[in-house]
């Protein structure tokens, strides 16, 4: 054979083992479809839910092919409407508020007494209300008590802030206090009324603990620890849960005019309390710095008075050598 022939006989022997290789490899791959098919086929049958899932995709899939084409304004529309529907849900989520009308009616009582009383809108009371009353069931403290010490540190000002740091409705000292705020995602939810709520609590639970007793423990929140006196805050305090206790209860308390919140103490004396909440009045030092102040008014008034004694004696003395 020569060479030229053994050459075609070479390539058509390779070419015919090609043809052989990819009809086998064709032959298999089918029937490897095949049996996807089936199985696919089976696990349809026997799974429900995955052949109504299937079929509703394949139905939204057709839909959308057989509808009409839209233009790219339409779609940038239909994008804005939805990124303003996905903003609106979100402002909603965030805000703080609720129907008063929902709440138990002890607590819409509260509510709507508080609402008028310190003129803040009932929606953001009802919510408050409620997590007071839900802490306090927690914490085995009063809600009114707890709804007494944010009337008289804030009157519900969820952004209060005293000159000495004091932040949010419970007027927490958020420096002194991180830590606890690390669990609510950091020292900015301060101003997260529930937050600082629920850290107010923490902080009152403390003090109360520290102290013994509540009205130790209202010292201690106020910073007044070592002080002789806490101004009248622990008495405010408890007078204004007095109050909202008798609403509360159903009966009728008329609102007086809002609390203005206190003055807090030095940073010395501050730091004299590591437990404190940091929400210091420091009404004991400005009571004994009138007290210092009407005293030395009356030294004053009573030096004139004894300087006038013997000018009039000699003005007396006077008169009578003229009459002699």
């Amino acid at each position: 054979m020569t060479a030229p022939a053994q050459v075609d006989a070479g390539v058509r022997s390779l070419s015919a083992t090609i043809s052989r290789g990819l009809m086998t490899m064709a032959h298999n791959s089918f029937a490897l479809i095949g049996l996807v098919v089936a199985f696919c086929a089976l696990t349809l049958v026997s799974r429900d839910d995955l052949r109504h899932a299937g079929e509703a995709q394949l139905r939204s899939w057709l839909q959308a092919r057989t509808h009409a084409p839209v233009d790219d304004l339409a779609v940038a529309d239909a994008d804005a409407s939805a990124s303003d529907d996905a903003a609106m849900v979100a402002a909603v989520d965030r805000a703080t508020a609720s129907n008063p009308q929902q709440l138990p009616r002890n607590q819409a009582n509260v509510a709507y007494w508080l609402a008028k009383k310190y003129r803040v809108a009932p929606e953001p009371l009802a919510v408050l209300v409620s997590e007071a009353y839900l802490v306090g069931k927690e914490t085995k403290l009063d809600p009114t008590l707890i709804l007494a010490i944010m009337a008289v540190e804030s009157s519900f000002n969820p952004f209060a802030q005293s000159s000495v740091g004091a932040q949010g409705l419970m007027q927490v000292m958020t420096k002194i206090h991180t830590d606890k705020y690390e669990h609510f995602g950091g020292h900015f939810a301060a101003f997260d009324p529930v937050t600082n709520l629920r850290v107010g609590v923490k902080v009152l639970q403390e003090c109360i603990q520290r102290a013994g007793s509540l009205e130790g423990g209202l010292k201690y929140y106020v910073g007044a620890a070592n002080l002789p006196t806490d101004g009248g805050y622990a008495a405010k305090v408890m007078a204004e849960h007095f109050r909202i206790k008798q609403v509360a209860e159903g009966r009728s308390s008329t609102p007086k005019a809002p609390v203005a919140p206190a003055a807090k103490p030095s940073l010395s004396a501050q730091a004299d309390t590591p437990a404190a909440a940091g929400t210091v009045v420091d009404k004991a030092k400005a009571a004994s710095n009138s007290a210092a102040a009407g005293n030395a008014s009356e030294t004053v008034a009573l030096a004139d008075k004894q300087a006038a004694l013997p000018a009039a004696a000699k003005a007396e003395g006077t008169a009578v050598a003229m009459g002699s």
